[in-house]
């Protein structure tokens, strides 16, 4: 089974400087002969690449020390040596690379296809050509390679997803992922089932639009100070365009533990609380009092904009993703599409 690796220490050295050549031609007939040593390979690079492939850190969960291929001797006949080899990592999409000693952000993978280069081979040392002169004709010494660089990284990974849903253990945020998504997070009725984010793609008007979509651990009152499972996945929600608040219509004090979870995310970075967000009232198949659920709806309806659903029996879930909709990516998609007509006006 995958192991969610999310943070990951990881050593990296580039590949040393090939040796300069000390070497003197040799020549039939000819008893002394200049120097013609060759210049050593410059030592292999360490790049970091995205993969889509990949969903995690746990790759390196095993091996955590890299270094890339030094660099080749130089030789004889003014020959230069062979540069090392490359060395390429490959990270999933949304990690950040820390310098572990610094703390500085060295990098941030947000689209595919990025490519980083994370420590630079060591220069190949000069063969004794280089050092004839008109005083010293033979030479007897050249240059060694040069240390390539060493860094000492932390890998984090920020889950690149548009909506996160958080709400508290057993609130059904797994059954909803599964029902609006193709994804298939496990699912069990007891608290703490989701032990790892999940992410699933929404498709929306035929394919047309998409946005990703990511189930966080059940977040309790301390997530923030790392009570339960919630701190070492509150980071995957950092980035969200817009937050789904699930609950149990069945809770007996919504508005309450609206407000923990709220308090939660303005601990662990108070940005979160200004992203767009809905109130999902969760589970609504097991109502029978009516007016109860009139109650209920006009007591929460001032935290935001409510939307009752059961995922379980597929009630209101095409009325959830309009509303998301509208809610999370309207401007973006009526810019998207005006810039589509601009371009085929154009192309007319």
């Amino acid at each position: 089974m995958e192991k969610f690796l999310d943070e990951v220490l990881i050593e990296v050295t580039a590949g040393h400087g090939g040796a300069g050549s000390m070497h003197f031609r040799r020549e039939k007939y000819v008893e002394f002969g200049g120097p013609d040593g060759g210049d050593g390979g410059v030592g292999g690079n360490i790049l970091l690449r995205t993969n889509l492939s990949m969903v995690t850190l746990d790759r390196y969960l095993t091996k955590r020390r890299f270094r890339a291929q030094d660099g080749f001797p130089g030789e004889g006949n003014e020959r230069s040596g062979k540069k090392g080899e490359d060395l390429l990592l490959h990270v999933p999409l949304g990690t950040q690379v820390y310098d572990e000693e610094s703390g500085e952000l060295l990098y941030d993978f947000v689209k595919d296809d990025m490519e980083f280069l994370v420590v630079k081979g060591g220069r190949g040392g000069k063969g004794n050509t280089h050092f004839k002169s008109s005083t010293h004709q033979t030479p007897k010494f050249s240059q060694p390679g040069e240390d390539g660089e060493y860094k000492h990284l932390r890998l984090s990974l920020k889950l690149l997803a548009d909506v996160g849903i958080v709400g508290l253990p057993n609130a059904g945020k797994s059954t909803l992922l599964s029902k609006i998504t193709e994804a298939h997070p496990k699912i069990a009725g007891y608290a703490f089932t989701t032990l790892s984010p999940n992410l699933g793609v929404v498709k929306r008007k035929g394919d047309i639009y998409r946005y990703t979509i990511a189930d966080i651990p059940g977040i309790v009152e301390g997530a923030s100070k790392g009570i339960g499972l919630g701190l070492s996945f509150l980071r995957h929600i950092e980035r969200v365009k817009g937050i789904l608040y699930v609950f149990d219509a069945s809770a007996l004090d919504i508005k309450s533990d609206f407000k923990m979870l709220q308090s939660e995310l303005q601990t662990y970075n108070p940005e979160l609380l200004n992203r767009p967000h809905l109130i999902v009232l969760n589970k609504i198949d097991v109502w029978e009092d009516q007016s109860f659920t009139q109650e209920l709806l006009e007591s929460v309806s001032s935290l935001g904009k409510v939307v009752p659903i059961s995922a379980q029996e597929e009630l209101n879930l095409e009325v959830l993703l309009e509303t998301m909709d509208t809610t999370f990516f309207q401007k973006e998609w009526e810019a998207l599409e005006s810039s589509n007509r601009n371009k085929e006006g154009s192309d007319e």
